[in-house]
């Protein structure tokens, strides 16, 4: 087990060029991933079901008693993102479902590698895990309804299918998670070392899938916007969630959780959805965004954890 777990942190470590990579390599075969894409949903169920297995009741007792940072976060989240997608497709004149490819990783919960990233850059986790979670348990009402207000004059969004769809790939898992560990445990410490890990080459696959199917359309004339496009979203959301928790007269921890939680995307619900009900075009934006985050929020992370006012009074 121990070499496992080693080998578990060593993928940690070097997820982001892993991930480079493998997209790298899907792309000049793509043949080798064409297997995974009528099977990306379930992938993510056992990324999700993992994210429950992490949870016990003393998560949602802990947002009971902190219920405003965590719904001020999630709030934001559910504004900044979508709203900057929809903004950027405007400026940048996107149209069709590249468009609502990016409204679509806009409109998705926050992403499961944030909490890394906020533990990383000495961000308040609970703080992070908490919105994480509650954004996540929201998806199926809000991303229908966020893809219906903001993209529906692009696509034909079917919103009852898609809450049914995000609830069941969401929720569910989530809950079967939460039960699992609630019943059993202690039990399952060997099963937890190994979701990490289990999650990530999950987020591969996926990833992989993606690329698979639109590699004749990632590099075209019509999605060269996409690349810059998404940079600006992740960036943007960085910097309007800081700003926010900034306003808001919060501590540098929970800045830190806060910038993490607005910022990143869960883009592989987004890349999965696209594929299911929009078409492959429309998954380009949450493959690069995938990619993307996982560069932007190591660097970021990094920056922060060596610049932060904790760690400079020590260093005196």
């Amino acid at each position: 087990m121990q070499k496992v777990e080693n080998f578990s942190s060593w993928v940690s470590k070097w997820f982001t060029v892993i991930v480079i990579i493998w997209a790298a390599f899907n792309y000049v075969l793509p043949q080798t991933s064409t297997w995974v894409i009528p099977n990306t949903s379930y992938l993510l169920g056992i990324i999700l079901f993992g994210m429950g297995l992490t949870l016990t009741t003393e998560d949602f007792v802990r947002i009971s008693k902190r219920p405003i940072p965590v719904i001020l976060g999630t709030v934001a989240h559910y504004i900044i993102m979508p709203g900057l997608a929809w903004l950027l497709c405007l400026i940048f004149h996107l149209k069709g479902a590249t468009a609502a490819g990016v409204i679509l990783v806009g409109s998705c919960p926050s992403g499961t590698s944030s909490s890394v990233m906020a533990f990383l850059a000495g961000g308040d986790v609970a703080l992070d895990v908490s919105i994480e979670v509650l954004s996540t348990l929201l998806a199926p009402l809000m991303l229908p309804t966020l893809l219906s207000v903001l993209a529906g004059h692009l696509v034909a969004v079917p919103a009852a299918q898609l809450f049914l769809s995000t609830f069941r790939i969401v929720v569910i898992p989530i809950v079967l998670g939460v039960l699992i560990h609630t019943i059993f445990s202690h039990k399952l410490d060997n099963i937890l070392k190994l979701m990490p890990l289990i999650s990530q080459f999950a987020i591969l696959l996926i990833i992989g899938a993606v690329v698979s199917a639109n590699h004749a359309n990632i590099f075209t004339a019509a999605t060269a916007l996409v690349i810059p496009v998404v940079m600006l979203h992740n960036l943007c959301g960085y910097g309007l969630g800081f700003a926010f928790s900034k306003l808001l007269g919060l501590k540098e921890p929970q800045q830190k959780a806060i910038t993490f939680e607005v910022g990143m995307q869960d883009s592989s619900l987004g890349a999965t959805l696209a594929l299911k009900f929009f078409g492959g075009p429309a998954a380009i934006p949450s493959t690069i965004f995938s990619i993307w985050h996982n560069i932007s929020g190591s660097i970021l992370s990094s920056w922060w954890k060596n610049h932060s006012k904790e760690n400079l009074i020590k260093e005196d």
